[in-house]
């Protein structure tokens, strides 16, 4: 006789463990410590099995029969339940191991930290634009398709840059995938050409002789913070990145040579670079060592001597001395190096170029070494600081 609902419900438990039997191989066991338990009884391949299918009361009479329908389906076709169901967890627990977001927080760890600020933008985007879509799908599974839609959904609120971004990270959580045998190849190759685009952003510059000597005043009569100031006169004598400028530490300065030495990883070429000091870099550096020099970096951050100067930093001194960002920016120190060198000083292109730390060929196709015009470099660079000078000079 089938078993009903007030009958599992009632069954008391006694000295010895027993079944209650119901239909089809299903059974209710009902142990002496009090449990109840479902059970399904079956054969395969001539051999008697008995399979779990829950506890009751979270598991009632009407899911145990359909878990029990379900395996008996399954034996229908001469599959195995248990062997399913056990087939099923493995590929459920392969499948959380290899989520994009697992995959992704592997890359980053290999990836380690490169500068302060590229690290939370990238952080920030994978956790906004990525995770929510695809982190817990099966990064085998994941089709390009699947990926050009979460790519879409930046673009529909206007983040074009962001949305290319996000695509190019895509692909190099996907190169590691294929090097660490989860995926066969990088699914984002297939959506070359399917992104907008949008035009090249120049940075805002002042490359006007006359109106650079007016920014070269206000930067001396800056009131801010003395690391702040510091790193405000130096952009214009070292037009280094900003990135690379607020992430100098003292250890990359040698005294000796008379120039700043970055290592290849903290570069956005991954090329070691340098950088010859000036007469009047090299003051400015003397002055603020007393300052900063318990701290790693030449630039410390105002929250602490542990983190390198905000990117905000130089920009933010731009606007309190009267500059838009339409009219100036920190990155804007480079164009207004190489326009004047080239165009007012005439230095070869060639020199600008490398000591702009831009990815430069030879006749032959070789790319410059850090040393390379190292030399002329030096001349470029305090004939450089010497005319800053000059502009300021006759502008007085």
């Amino acid at each position: 006789m089938a078993l009903s609902d007030l009958k599992v419900k009632t069954a008391k438990p006694t000295e010895k463990n027993y079944k209650l039997a119901d239909e089809k191989g299903l059974h209710l066991l009902v142990k002496s410590a009090g449990g109840k338990y479902w059970r399904f009884k079956y054969r395969i391949n001539g051999k008697e099995k008995l399979m779990a299918l829950g506890v009751y009361p979270d598991t009632s009479l009407a899911l145990a029969r359909s878990k029990r329908d379900e395996a008996r389906a399954l034996l229908a076709n001469g599959i195995d339940p248990m062997d399913n169901k056990h087939a099923v967890k493995a590929a459920h627990e392969a499948a959380i191991t290899n989520s994009f977001e697992i995959v992704a927080n592997e890359w980053l760890k290999k990836r380690g930290q490169k500068s302060e600020g590229n690290d939370q933008r990238l952080h920030k985007l994978l956790h906004k634009d990525l995770f929510p879509w695809l982190g817990n799908r099966p990064i085998d599974q994941i089709t390009p398709k699947e990926l050009l839609e979460t790519l879409r959904r930046i673009e529909e609120r206007g983040a074009i840059e962001t949305a290319q971004r996000a695509k190019q990270y895509a692909g190099l959580i996907y190169r590691y995938a294929v090097a660490t045998g989860r995926v066969e190849r990088d699914i984002s190759a297939d959506l070359r050409g399917a992104l907008k685009t949008t035009k090249t952003k120049h940075f805002a510059s002042i490359t006007n002789p006359k109106e650079v000597a007016k920014l070269l005043i206000a930067i001396d009569q800056y009131t801010g913070t003395p690391v702040v100031h510091a790193a405000l006169k130096l952009s214009p004598l070292l037009f280094c990145r900003p990135g690379e400028l607020r992430n100098l530490e003292w250890s990359e300065v040698n005294w000796a040579e008379g120039y700043i030495e970055i290592p290849a990883h903290k570069m956005k070429m991954g090329q070691p670079h340098i950088i010859p000091l000036c007469r009047q870099a090299i003051e400015i550096l003397r002055d603020l060592q007393p300052i900063t020099a318990r701290s790693i970096y030449v630039f410390p951050s105002a929250r602490g001597a542990s983190r390198p100067l905000s990117e905000n930093g130089v920009r933010t001194a731009l606007r309190n001395i009267g500059y838009t960002n339409e009219e100036m920016t920190p990155h804007g120190f480079r164009a207004m190096a190489r326009t004047i060198l080239d165009e007012v000083l005439e230095v070869p292109v060639e020199w600008i170029e490398q000591q702009l730390a831009h990815s430069v060929k030879d006749a032959n196709g070789r790319a410059y070494n850090r040393t390379k015009h190292l030399k002329q470099r030096r001349e470029m660079m305090q004939r450089w600081g010497d005319y800053l000078d000059e502009l300021k000079v006759f502008a007085s």
